[in-house]
């Protein structure tokens, strides 16, 4: 499922209202992005965290010499599922759809 279709998906939740499912779409997302950006965590109840993690320094090939290059250690988003979620996905069940 890509973003439009995330989207159209919310807009059913929302009596067909796609404008105000795509606004409340992009909301979340950017709220996410810029917490993790600066470092803040966000747990989502029964769905999982996205944080900033540090990724490993290292030696890395150049693909086109095969020259090894050294590589610092950056930032990088993570999620890490919650017990529910990957329960879920690992019993291929789907969820009981909740009244909102």
């Amino acid at each position: 499922m890509n973003k439009s279709q995330l989207s159209d998906e919310l807009a059913e939740r929302f009596d067909g209202n796609r404008k105000v499912a795509a606004h409340a779409l992009e909301s979340v997302v950017d709220v996410i992005t810029r917490s993790v950006s600066t470092g803040e965590k966000v747990v989502i109840t029964g769905f999982g965290v996205f944080e900033r993690s540090v990724g490993k320094a290292g030696t890395a090939r150049n693909p086109r010499t095969g020259d090894p290059v050294e590589v610092a250690a950056r930032p990088v988003p993570v999620f890490k599922p919650s017990k529910e979620l990957r329960a879920l996905v690992a019993d291929e069940g789907q969820p009981e759809a909740e009244p909102i």
